[in-house]
């Protein structure tokens, strides 16, 4: 027994690490845990874990695990954005330290038990695990040399080779177990589990402690993994509905990658072990090629589905990644496909073009450089992985054929679907599973000193149908569909016995214990139809095998086989006194044997259906009765036969036994109908009680309520009454009294348990025709769509176990015997078997209720201890029953092995009628020799007769008794032949019809047959052609002239187009050229009108000659009649040669006799001589016409020949134009189309080009005439006019007015100017800007001495300004709309080039698809027989598809090349070993030096902690000794110092320049400063002499005048200005002085 191993991790719960902080932790040995339990970090991609200590301290940079799902799988490319490249903001994630564990109580899932049921939770415990899923693709790994890990329902099965013993792991969620795959390192295995969010365990190997939870990678179930070859990463595939590819940082248990892999199953998921960035997923028709690709936006996971072209679509389940990134996979068909940039590069078979495999190849491995492939039938073969990678296709069929160097056969009837590698002691073993049931031991070395493939251990292989345990011992016997019934001893855990049969077993149920006290005898019923009772016993206990030591444990011993049934056998029971044994089958009957030492059949009756299960009434009942489930819902109950009442000479069905039927009638709807009305009126309660207290509060309160009637809402209609069309299955049953009995129904009647009754009028209808209710339901809690499919009690009665259909197992404690709904509510579940396809097919327990066992549909078959482990005693051993005396010499029964033998109704149905036609036939010869006897008198009488004289015979119309029997025979053949004439009246007519149809087709159709003529003296031979009559529509045709007018037709339309071109450019010549064309068309028309009278006149010449023809005819037959003889004329020739005949009658003398002599007539003379000479000489010339005829004949039969085939071709060619003419005039419709649009749209975007030209140069006008007009402005002013800025900004103001008239305006029009500013003008100087801001005027009044005439002049240029400038504005805006519109239109121009471009390429396109199809037709070329050397066995075959056509050069250099290649071949087959064993020595040494390295990076791990005290990376020391990046950096600084050097030179030349043109320009403003001093000077003398003046010049002169106080203010604003500049041409010369101030020297 195989106890659970401890699963416990200190405090640690199931709760993600990161939500665990603080937690207490049980570290691992060897390792010192981290207090925290979680580190911080930033991770990407994982890599290889550093050890723990150096992992404590980094810190690395995170990001969130948030992920996208691309659902689009049509297209060919898939991508999907890493989860970290999706975030903005980067967080601080919680890092899972190495030594973190999971608590593996709380992980793991539990029996379910009602609360306060008091069943204890230890109620059942896994005692051991007998069988094995080996239908699953991958359910074997090897984690060592001695343990073997598999999955058997919701347990994950650990098993040590050495002990045979087994450890549990049990799923998380109790949901059933997807996959399991293994670690590199063999340090850990992943178990990918199925249920709602199924969790993926990563399991520490060998503690078994949860390492690591990964959550949310599929919705229902996982079904394939892999780690990657450094197990960093982990790849996961789900089921549907989501089929997610996921790949993780496992042990951060963080998505990296995810994205849907396909629309369908996928099968299996693998990194590439050369290139970890890709990935391959393969499934049901597809296999998709991954990538992990880094972009702009992220990490991304992009797949490229592969396209299998030419070859047939295929489910891929086996496949292996090259190290090129190619792939190799394999084909349903047993071939290898070697996949190469998604497409199928060439497909691999063996010579013949035999398969690889017979059958699918599951798995594909490359170990050590030879690629290994393991099939289905049986097979392991090693390929040549050079040739392979290599290979390429060579011909059309893409089928290149290769041979493999090794291959083994595992065994006969033996089903591979995956292997794997373990090493043992040095030496390479695999271990393989069978799909047949069975695990494997191999040696794949092919070497001298390789082993035999040996069977470790063996199973049933597929779904149990039937187990059943001993009366009197611990043993069971289990039987299923792969033909074999085991026995097993469940206390020692091992199969001690198995036997095969030619059928797969279907029933199975242990004798009694009143049957066989020994408990060694077992009934077994098969799916053809067999029973087979077999009996196991010791085969120590014969007295022939007594002391020796080779003998097995159990012996199973065939005692006897019958059939009863045509179909399956379902159940098989024995009656409780075991006087009679019943078998039930599919074919609706149910047989009943007398039990004695060989069972004799007793009858059987039939029933309304497929029988699901029988069960006998227990001793309880006073009445042996059999119920009888079947499966289309119909119960009976018949009581057991009594085999001296029953008649079986003619037959074994039994009659007139009574018998008790229950129709089940559906009631789930009506429960659900009255549940429904409950739930309503307790609402409408429950609201009415509510109105009430509330206003009974209303009421306290003081408040007056009136109470109005509530509308009530109108409610939903009930639902239906619905009643299945077809009737639910029954699935189970049982008796609970005499006559009553519970059902449990599938189907749409699930959820129940039902107790039925049988009626007491079973006599009143046809049972077809009854509806019978069950009287009382209990519902089941949680199986509407999980319903029990076996019941099974203990000895007691008071456990009730439940096997339900996704294989949990459920107990019942009853309480006093019987079933009730409150017993029904309290529960103990467990889930055992797999819940997708693990329904359990049968429950029992031990004859002394220690144990439980369960069999199921996934293969598995679990043993219990009921209660707790520690009541199971050490003592309990299986005793196997011993062997009845007298089976050593008892003689073999015989067996039934033929599926198509008679059963045994049949039997006596087949001897019944041998025995009627005995009979028969006794009685026929008989009769036969009545009527010999008869006829033999009658022939004695006739002869007496007809020795009596004549008058005394008896006529022969007197023998006949009466006239009208002959005439009533002949009446009734009449009759007969016109029946048959009636009947074959149809088949008459349509023969004829046929006939006629022939006749039509093969004769009629025929303008000429065939006439051959033969040469007289030579065998040459020449025919005529079999011509075909030309069609009545073509005689139509040619006869009919209308297709000469019609030409006539276009020919004068086509004369007339020239004629109108020739006009339009020839006017001079248009005449001459008319009459031309006149005369051109009038010479066809008088041509067709002379053919006309010619064939007319022919037409009265041949009906002459034929008159003519006709009166000779007449003449001749005249003549004819007239020289007709008498009728008594006799020729005289005739007459002689009579006279001769009859004188030489008698007389036939040899022409060498001597007395011959030559008859006148045959003399030979001279002009007969001459005349037969002449005749031979007429025959030769004529053989010799008919040879050179026949050559000719030859010549022209080659030609057209020819002229076929190219008619052949020329019309599949038509046929293909014909196909693809209206495809091509629409495309060529669109481009043209497309075209004159697009001349169109270029032709107005060179008419707006045309426009914008004449807009910009109307434009370019107004300007040039706008700087005209301020040129003469600046001309009329003139020089040093202080009024220039005024006027300046007269001209340049802008008045916009409302309404203008021409001339004058009328006084009440109104004006409204706007004063806007206008840029500066280029043209102003910089001395009226500057007092632009310090002046205002009214520039509607001229100045005081300002000139008016230069005011007025003003103001005319100023109104033709502003009208060119308007005129300006509307150009503009024209050229702007214009600018528009062409912007419009060139968007559609290119719009139309690129439909333009697009509609040429599909046309291009389309073009070369029919040019693609033209050339696919195929040429013929002809050949002579001395230019054919394509030869099977000595012959030219009929078929020649298969040749290839060459010229003698080409043939030549490829028979030489062949010479080359084997040469090559042979060299290159003796490299290729050399190579190989340089190979395998390279891979000796690598291991060698891998285990030097290892010791000496020990050796030097030690002296570094000597040394040291830590580990020192002495690469990282050696990269800082010269740090190439500094270096680099300093080169960079070197080469950015000297660009900057040469700009400073360039800037300090500038620099320079600009000095240069300060200084002039400080030299000019130092003369001008100069200037004004002196001005000044000049002013202070003038302004001195004019207050010297006296004060009575005049009074007009005493105040200062307004002149000169202006020009004053001028001139100290102006000083103000130049000071200004001054200071800023100052402050410029600093800073041109200093090194970076030439920046401003601009």
């Amino acid at each position: 027994m195989g106890d659970p191993l401890p699963l416990k991790s200190g405090k640690e719960d199931m709760s993600s690490p990161g939500e665990q902080e603080g937690a207490d932790e049980k570290p691992a040995e060897g390792t010192q845990a981290d207090p925290s339990g979680v580190q911080e970090s930033r991770s990407s991609l994982p890599k290889e874990s550093p050890p723990a200590e150096e992992q404590e301290e980094d810190v690395e940079e995170g990001v969130s695990d948030t992920e996208s799902i691309a659902d689009d799988l049509e297209e060919e490319d898939s991508t999907e954005v890493a989860p970290e490249a999706e975030k903005g903001p980067e967080k601080i994630e919680k890092k899972i330290s190495e030594t973190f564990f999971y608590n593996g109580e709380d992980v793991h899932s539990r029996p379910f038990v009602t609360e306060d049921s008091g069943i204890p939770i230890n109620l059942l415990t896994l005692e051991h695990s007998f069988g094995y899923d080996c239908k699953r693709s991958v359910n074997l790994m090897v984690m060592d040399s001695q343990t073997l890990l598999y999955i058997a329902g919701n347990q994950v099965v650990l098993l040590d080779l050495k002990t045979e013993s087994q450890s549990y792991l049990r799923s998380s969620s109790g949901g059933g177990i997807g996959f399991i795959t293994a670690h590199p390192t063999k340090q850990y295995f992943a178990v990918g589990e199925k249920g709602e969010k199924p969790n993926l365990i990563i399991y520490d190997y060998p503690s078994l402690r949860p390492y690591r939870i990964l959550r949310g990678g599929t919705e229902k179930a996982y079904v394939f993994g892999d780690f990657n070859r450094a197990g960093t990463l982990l790849a996961s595939i789900g089921s549907s509905p989501d089929y997610m590819l996921t790949i993780w940082d496992w042990k951060q248990e963080k998505i990296v990658l995810r994205s849907k892999a396909f629309s369908q199953d996928v099968y299996r998921v693998t990194f590439s072990p050369d290139n970890e960035e890709q990935l391959t997923t393969v499934g049901v028709g597809h296999i998709r090629f991954w990538k992990m690709a880094l972009t702009f936006s992220g990490l991304k996971l992009q797949g490229a589905l592969g396209r299998f072209g030419k070859t047939s679509v295929t489910d891929i389940i086996g496949y292996a990644e090259l190290p090129d990134g190619k792939v190799i996979s394999g084909a349903e068909w047993g071939n290898l496909l070697l996949w190469e940039g998604g497409l199928i590069k060439v497909e691999l078979c063996r010579a013949g073009h035999k398969p690889c495999h017979s059958g699918p190849i599951t798995q594909l491995v490359l170990d050590e450089g030879e690629l290994t492939t393991v099939g289905q039938d049986g097979f392991i073969r090693v390929w040549n992985f050079e040739a392979i990678d290599a290979a390429d296709s060579v011909d059309d069929t893409g089928l290149l054929e290769v041979e493999p160097m090794n291959e083994l056969q595992v065994g006969r009837n033996v089903s591979l679907n995956f292997m794997s590698k373990v090493h043992d002691n040095g030496q390479p073993i695999w271990y393989a599973q069978d799909a047949n049931g069975a695990i494997w031991k191999l040696d794949l070395t092919f070497s001298n000193m390789t082993r035999d493939p040996e069977c470790l251990y063996t199973f049933h292989s597929g779904r149990i149908e039937a187990v059943s345990v001993s009366p009197v011992t611990y043993l069971m016997a289990t039987t299923a569909l792969d033909r074999s019934v085991r026995i097993y001893d469940f206390i020692s855990n091992r199969q001690l016995s198995e036997i095969q049969f030619k059928q797969g077993g279907t029933a199975l149920t242990w004798a009694p214990h009143v049957v066989n006290p020994k408990g060694g005898l077992i009934a077994v019923g098969f799916e053809d139809g067999v029973v087979r009772i077999i009996e196991i016993y010791d085969p120590k206990g014969l007295a022939a095998l007594r002391g020796r030591t080779n003998i097995g444990n159990a012996e199973i011993h065939l005692k006897q086989a019958f059939k009863p049934h045509t179909s399956a056998v379902t159940a098989l029971a024995y009656e409780q006194n075991g006087d009679v044994l019943a078998t039930g089958s599919k074919d609706k009957t149910v047989f009943f044997f007398a039990v004695e030492d060989k069972y004799e059949p007793i009858g059987f009756i039939h029933v309304p259906g497929p029988v699901q299960a029988l069960q006998w009434s227990p001793p309880s009942h006073v009445e042996s009765m059999l119920l009888i489930l079947c499966e289309n819902g119909f119960v009976l109950q018949v009581p057991a036969p009594v085999p001296e009442e029953q008649d079986t000479a003619s037959t074994y069905l039994i009659k007139n036994l009574p018998t008790q039927y229950f129709h089940f009638y559906s009631i789930k709807s009506r429960i659900k109908l009255e549940e429904e009305i409950a739930l309503r009126e307790k609402k409408k309660q429950e609201k009415e009680k509510a109105r009430l207290e509330w206003i009974k509060q209303q009421q306290e309160m003081g408040k007056d309520i009136e109470e109005e009637p509530e509308e009530e809402p109108e409610e939903e209609p009930l639902p239906p009454l619905y009643i299945p069309e077809e009737p639910s299955p029954i699935l189970c049953g049982f008796y609970s009294a005499p006559g009553k009995f519970w059902l449990s129904l599938g189907g749409y009647d699930s959820g129940f348990l039902y107790h039925c009754a049988f009626s007491s009028n079973q006599h009143q209808e046809d049972p077809e025709q009854r509806q019978d209710e069950p009287f009382e339901v209990i519902p089941i809690e949680d199986t509407d769509n999980n319903p029990i499919h076996r019941i099974s009690f203990c000895t007691s009665r008071l456990l009730m176990f439940c096997g339900m259909q996704n294989g949990a197992l459920r107990v019942y404690a009853l309480q006093d015997k019987d079933l009730s709904a409150n017993t029904l509510k309290e529960y103990w579940s467990f889930n055992v078997h797999d819940n997708d396809y693990g329904q359990i097919r049968g429950i029992c327990s031990s004859y002394d209720d220690r144990f439980l066992i369960t069999c199921g549909e996934d293969g598995n078959i679990f043993t219990f201890n009921i209660l707790s482990p520690e009541d199971v005693h050490k003592e309990l051993k299986a005793k196997i029953p011993s062997p009845r005396s007298g089976l050593e010499v008892e003689k073999a029964a015989e067996d039934i092995e033929d599926p198509n033998a008679y059963n045994i109704e049949e039997v006596k149905q087949k001897e019944e009628y041998e025995r009627i036609m005995k009979e028969a036939e006794d009685k026929k010869s008989k009769k036969r020799e009545e009527l010999t006897a008869l006829r033999e008198e009658f022939l004695f009488l006739l002869q007496k007769n007809q020795e009596l004289p004549k008058h005394m015979q008896l006529h022969r119309d007197q023998y006949e008794m009466d006239h009208r029997i002959f005439e009533d025979l002949n009446r009734q053949t009449a009759q007969k032949i016109q029946l048959v004439e009636k009947e074959l009246a149809w088949e008459h007519e349509k023969n004829l019809i046929g006939l006629q149809k022939l006749r039509n087709w093969f004769r009629s159709s025929l303008e000429f047959d065939t006439v051959v003529v033969h040469a007289i003296q030579s065998n040459h031979q020449i025919s005529t052609y079999r011509l075909l009559a030309l069609s009545e529509k073509y005689r139509q045709d040619k006869e009919h002239p209308s297709w000469r007018k019609t030409v006539l037709k276009r020919a004068w339309k086509k004369m007339e187009k020239k004629e109108t071109i020739k006009e339009t450019k020839h006017a001079t010549v248009f005449e001459e050229e008319a009459e031309k064309v006149k005369s051109e068309v009038q010479k066809p028309t008088a041509r067709f009108i002379e053919n006309k009278r010619k064939q007319i006149r022919r037409i009265a010449e041949k009906s002459n000659k034929v008159k003519a023809k006709i009166t000779k005819r007449h003449a001749e037959w005249e003549e004819l009649y007239k020289s007709k003889p008498s009728d008594d004329y006799e020729n005289p020739e005739d007459v002689q040669a009579i006279k001769e005949a009859r004188e030489n009658m008698g007389c036939y003398k040899l022409k060498t006799a001597t007395d011959y002599r030559v008859p006148q007539h045959e003399q030979m003379k001279p002009e007969k001589k001459i005349h037969k000479k002449k005749i031979n000489a007429l025959v030769i010339n004529f053989d010799a016409e008919l040879r050179v005829l026949r050559h000719k004949k030859l010549q022209l039969d080659v030609q057209m020949k020819h002229a076929d085939l190219r008619y052949i071709t020329w019309y599949e060619e038509l046929l293909i134009l014909n196909d693809v003419e209206k495809t091509e005039n629409d495309l060529q419709g669109r481009v043209n189309t497309l075209r004159s649009e697009q001349e169109a749209t270029q032709s107005k975007v060179n008419s707006y080009l045309a426009l914008m030209a004449d807009t910009n140069s109307e434009i370019v006008k107004l300007q040039e005439c706008k700087k005209a007009l301020y040129a003469s402005f600046r001309a009329s002013l003139g020089e040093n006019n202080k009024f220039a800025h005024f006027l300046t900004k007269v001209l340049k103001k802008k008045i916009k007015c409302m309404e203008k008239k021409e001339v004058k305006r009328e006084a009440d029009e109104k004006y409204e100017s706007e004063w806007e500013s206008d840029e500066e003008s280029t043209l102003g100087s910089d001395e009226e800007d500057s007092r632009s801001e310090d002046e205002v005027f009214d520039v509607s009044v001229c100045p005081k001495n300002c000139d008016k005439a230069l005011f007025q002049n003003t103001i005319q240029l100023r109104e033709k300004w502003l009208d060119i400038e308007e005129s300006l504005t509307k150009e503009k805006k024209v050229a702007a709309n214009l600018r528009k519109k062409y912007n419009v239109l060139v968007k559609k121009a290119k719009a139309v080039e690129a439909s333009v471009k697009t509609a040429e390429r599909e046309l291009d396109t389309f073009q070369w698809e029919k040019q693609h199809k033209l050339n696919e037709l195929y040429a013929v070329v002809p050949l002579k027989l001395h230019q054919v050397e394509y030869f099977i066995n000595g012959e030219i075959p009929s078929d020649l598809s298969q040749a290839l056509v060459f010229t003698n050069q080409s043939l030549e250099y490829l028979q030489k090349r062949i010479v080359d290649l084997r040469n090559e071949k042979i060299m290159q087959r003796e490299m290729y070993k050399k190579a190989q064993q340089q190979h395998k020595q390279l891979i000796r040494d690598k291991k060698e030096m891998e285990i030097n390295i290892r010791q000496l990076e020990e050796e030097c791990n030690q002296m570094m902690m000597l040394k040291f005290g830590r580990m020192v990376d002495f690469e990282a020391v050696q990269a800082c000794s010269v740090n190439i990046n500094l270096e680099e950096l300093e080169v960079e600084i070197m080469q950015k110092e000297y660009d900057h050097s040469q700009e400073l030179k360039e800037w300090e030349k500038r620099r320079f320049d600009l000095q240069q043109k300060l200084m002039m320009l400080t030299k000019e403003n130092t003369r001008k400063l100069q200037q004004l001093n002196r001005f000044c000077l000049e002013k202070q003398q003038l302004e001195t002499t004019l207050d010297s003046l006296n004060d009575d010049i005049g009074a007009e002169f005493q105040g200062p005048r307004s002149t000169d106080i202006k020009e004053k203010a001028r001139m100290e604003s102006l000083l103000k200005h130049r000071a200004h500049d001054i200071a800023l041409l100052r402050e410029e010369i600093k800073l041109l002085r200093r090194k970076d101030g030439c920046g401003r020297a601009e």
